[in-house]
């Protein structure tokens, strides 16, 4: 189970990662509306945290499928003991 614990983690901080740079975008149109800033900087520094956020978005999308793997073979795991315990109890009733 540590190992799903991890990837939840990790998942966790990607997405609060993502949340950041998702209100990093706001702050910087609040600075564009003040006209603290150009809207062409407004534009080239927005295109590169939606890059990050893109990519970061996809990283959580590829741990949520290696979870959910990790769970259904853990899951498979157990059905497979369950099922070797049941022939040894039919084991020892036939005898």
């Amino acid at each position: 189970m540590s190992f799903i614990k991890r990837l939840e983690k990790n998942i966790a901080k990607l997405e609060k990662n993502i949340e950041k740079k998702r209100v990093e975008i706001e702050s910087l149109r609040v600075k564009c509306e003040s006209h603290k800033i150009t809207r062409a900087e407004f534009n080239i520094k927005k295109k590169q945290i939606e890059e990050k956020i893109r990519s970061m978005d996809s990283r959580v999308r590829a741990l949520q499928g290696r979870m959910a793997r990790e769970k259904r073979h853990l899951e498979e795991k157990a059905e497979e003991k369950q099922k070797k315990k049941e022939e040894k109890a039919e084991k020892k009733r036939r005898e």
